[in-house]
């Protein structure tokens, strides 16, 4: 008989394809879901952030004009209007606007307040010049110029629910002045709140008398920008920077960039997670079909062939499940835009809800990443298939092929294990963690490599029981005979479940670290905040200080101060009673040193000090007026600021910044004071317009709404976590059930011998707890290794937060108890189908 060519046919493939999808489209089911949802999660991250700074890039757009470059304020004190003219006449400067840009707040809520000379903005920032609507004399250009008036843009407004022609109460800088609507910024779209007035009355009725935030420049066509930009550069006071947009987005993408990549980093574990039960589902598949595979060998088709069948296999699961996994990444990406906003709940881009941007780039990445990680997990499957010689694949049937006696030692594995936690102690690349998921991608190949020793570890003290009953003895010989068989399943098990555990380890540990801290931060009995713009000044310190239902009141005040034009900025914080340590109740870490006679004494986060490269001992000068050097003595931590802060005492903060009034305070009560009735005293010790202004909260109210913004913050970590789980055990149950139908001739023989149906179902229940429970117990020890990694590498390296260990044992029980029992349930409710008839039957064909 002639020998045939069916090595490539398209037949053949519809055949072998068709056939087994048909047979058990669960399996095939599982497989490609869990391709889908690694790309769909890696695409949507990478979508939402792209759309968030396509927004921002927008916005900044709109707002600069044609400006080239700006020079911006590192403080919101400003710089000297002296800068000005001295800017306008630098060589190759066509023309500079100066602006006056002031936090404020209005009947709407918070907004930017600018403050514009209207000829110099026309040739620079025109899209800031409002248009006007008629209603009154001053409508149009002579509005720009009455300094009375204000233009809105549309957010604005309509956050206001007033309309044009209507009087505005704006406060900035601690002043609260009149204005009248006069126009709309409609150049600048619906999403950021800004008021524009004329820079004369910025300066005037705001105490900004000689002080600039910001200058628009605009340079002359053809001139060289670098030289330019150097020698604008050069002639800087101290507290003022050189911004282009190239920096201005750098700073912005900063933002976002350490959480945007560790979600991405976390949809990519998943999307490995599916190429481990990818390749569960193809060994099955191989196992089941080797007969098939065998006849096709004696027919003609070369072991290459069989290389290229199952390849071809995990490349068409790679496809569909890529490609539903793009789409459902574009949609879970609108999902996410509308409901969390382009930070995904990470509050870097608070009130923005940008338009979804298409990336058709990243999509082909994240679309062929999808069938790579496919096409590795069918790879050893199909290695497999090639290798089983015909003769041995025909006389196993349609079983699992036999396992050896022996076993390797797994030393691949192991070496994979300590390559990982060397990984681990590497520095951050870029700023980012990346050798941090190098170690946890090879922790996690090397765990599965070894479930086959560590299946047959398991299971060596359960061989000496005695007279243990006959199911349980059954299953204990099979997974004894089969471990390899066994590591199939426990392969898709320890994959998800450790996943899941490392993710639920460092969550659970810094929501922990989170509420301690808290707890440490906020000693007083209330806190009181004033509004965006608004202020106590010194009589209204002292005035409230006096109240009788105050023991001690401590004022403190804060802003944003730019040490890096290309970096976000950090806050310089004042805290601390006059003579007091402002020290006295924060979380300090590390040696704290004594600073010198005279030094001004400050203590910095830990994000700054990692960013800064900075240490207790250390001396800073900050862009501030005149230059401030201050001494670092020591480092706190601190979960509010990711991008750092520093404190000094209220005397050094007064005289770096000038700055006497404050914004917040910290208040212990009398010891028979109310705090409700304590709040309403101390509102009525306010003036009307500052007394609607102040808001007030008890300690356990902040740390409710801050650790709100946790969880909305590890929103989408904790679908990661649900959808890990759910994939984990219904990769298990398609595993396990798959297994079980392929063995109705072991089924058959154990009737054969006097083996008693239920006997068998006890057998299967058994083999799927024991599978379940090593599994859990592998993917629990696993996860927990990982999280360190999570933990002491990813955090700090991406955060710049360290934090503790804390153990959700409730959930570990339940995940443990959850895998036992579904691969105890799926086994047995499989093993119905396979000890039918034909399970007898199958026998038959050996005899």
């Amino acid at each position: 008989m002639p020998r045939l060519s069916l090595a490539l046919s398209p037949l053949l493939l519809r055949w072998m394809v068709g056939g087994e999808w048909r047979a058990r489209p669960g399996r095939v089911l599982v497989a490609v879901l869990a391709i889908a949802v690694g790309v769909g999660l890696g695409l949507a991250v990478h979508l939402v952030n792209r759309s968030a700074l396509d927004s921002f890039a927008q916005a900044v757009s709109s707002v600069s004009g044609a400006a080239d470059v700006q020079i911006e304020a590192a403080s919101p004190s400003g710089f000297d209007e002296a800068l000005y003219p001295q800017v306008a006449r630098t060589p190759g400067v066509a023309t500079a606007s100066p602006v006056v840009e002031l936090a404020a707040t209005s009947p709407g809520g918070s907004l930017t307040l600018l403050g514009l000379d209207p000829l110099r903005a026309y040739a620079v920032t025109p899209s800031l010049l409002g248009q006007g609507s008629g209603a009154s004399p001053t409508t149009g250009s002579d509005a720009l110029f009455d300094l009375d008036t204000v233009h809105l843009s549309p957010a604005a407004l309509a956050a206001t629910g007033l309309a044009v022609g209507d009087q505005i109460p704006l406060t900035a800088a601690g002043r609260t002045a009149e204005f009248r609507i006069v126009g709309t910024l409609e150049a600048l779209g619906d999403n950021r709140p800004l008021a524009v007035i004329d820079i004369a009355a910025a300066q005037w009725r705001f105490g900004q008398l000689g002080r600039l935030q910001r200058i628009d420049v605009r340079l002359v066509p053809g001139a060289d920008r670098s030289q330019v930009e150097a020698a604008l550069r050069a002639g800087l006071p101290d507290g003022a920077d050189l911004v282009t947009a190239q920096s201005e987005m750098r700073r912005t993408e900063s933002l976002s960039r350490a959480y945007r990549v560790n979600l991405q980093m976390l949809a990519l574990v998943a999307l490995l997670t599916g190429g481990f039960l990818v390749y569960s589902a193809q060994s099955l598949s191989v196992a089941r079909r080797r007969p098939q595979f065998a006849l096709l060998r004696v027919l003609g088709l070369p072991a290459r062939g069989m290389l290229g069948q199952v390849l071809i296999e995990g490349l068409i699961l790679g496809l569909i499940g890529s490609a539903l996994g793009v789409a459902f990444g574009y949609g879970l990406a609108e999902l996410a835009l509308r409901l969390l906003g382009g930070d995904l709940g990470g509050g870097y881009f608070a009130g923005e809800r940008p338009q979804l941007s298409v990336a058709p780039v990243a999509t082909v990445v994240i679309f062929t990443l999808g069938l790579a990680i496919a096409l590795a997990g069918s790879l050893w499957p199909a290695l497999e298939a090639e290798r089983t010689p015909a003769a041995v694949a025909l006389k196993a049937g349609s079983g699992d092929a036999p396992d050896p006696g022996r076993l390797r030692r797994p030393w691949i594995s192991l070496a994979l294990l300590v390559v990982g936690m060397a990984a681990a102690l590497a520095p951050p690349v870029g700023g980012l963690p990346l050798f941090g998921y190098v170690a946890i991608a090879l922790m996690l190949a090397g765990g599965a490599g070894a479930m086959p020793w560590l299946a047959r570890t398991a299971l060596q003290p359960l061989r000496h029981l005695k007279s243990p009953p006959a199911p349980l003895a059954l299953a204990i010989a099979r997974l004894w005979g089969a471990p390899r068989q066994a590591a199939v399943a426990l392969s898709g098990i320890v994959a998800s479940t450790s996943l899941m555990v490392a993710m639920a380890v460092m969550v659970t540990s810094f929501r922990g670290s989170v509420d301690e801290w808290l707890t440490q931060i906020l000693p007083a009995d209330i806190y009181m905040r004033m509004a965006e713009g608004a202020a106590l000044d010194p009589d209204l310190q002292a005035r409230l200080a006096t109240a009788p239902e105050v023991a001690s009141i401590e004022f403190r005040d804060s802003f944003s101060l730019r040490l890096d034009p290309e970096r976000p900025a950090v806050q310089l914080i004042a805290r601390g009673s006059p003579g007091a340590d402002p020290a006295h109740d924060l979380p300090l870490v590390g040696r704290t040193a004594t600073p010198p006679a005279g030094a001004t004494p400050t203590w910095i986060s830990e994000p700054m000090a990692q960013l800064y490269k900075l240490a207790s001992g250390d001396r800073l000068v900050l862009p501030l007026r005149d230059g401030a050097e201050v001494q670092v003595i020591g480092v706190w931590r601190d979960y509010s600021n990711q991008f750092g802060a520093l404190i000094v005492d209220q005397a050094a903060y007064t005289r770096l910044t000038g700055e006497v009034n404050r914004r917040e305070a910290a208040i212990v009560l009398a010891a028979d004071a109310n705090p409700q009735q304590a709040i309403a005293a101390l509102r009525e010790r306010l003036p009307a317009d500052l007394a609607s202004q102040a808001s007030f909260a008890e300690p356990r109210e902040l740390r409710a709404v801050a650790l709100r913004i946790f969880d909305r913050s590890f929103a989408i970590t904790y679908a990661l976590e649900a959808i890990a789980i759910l994939v984990g055990l219904t990769g298990v149950a398609a595993t396990f059930s798959a297994q079980t139908l392929a063995r109705r001739k072991e089924f058959g023989v154990l009737r054969h011998l006097g083996v008693r149906r239920g006997q068998i179902v006890g057998m299967l229940a058994a083999e799927g707890a024991l599978l379940g429970l090593i599994g859990a117990a592998a993917g629990l020890a696993l996860g927990v290794g990982m999280s360190q990694i999570l933990i002491h590498v990813v955090n700090p390296q991406s955060f710049n937060w360290t934090m503790e260990t804390r153990l959700p044992w409730s959930l570990l029980a339940g995940l443990g108890a959850a895998l036992a029992l579904t691969s105890a349930g799926t086994a047995v409710l499989a093993g119905r189908g396979a000890l039918s008839d034909s399970a007898v039957r199958a026998v038959r064909e050996d005899w």
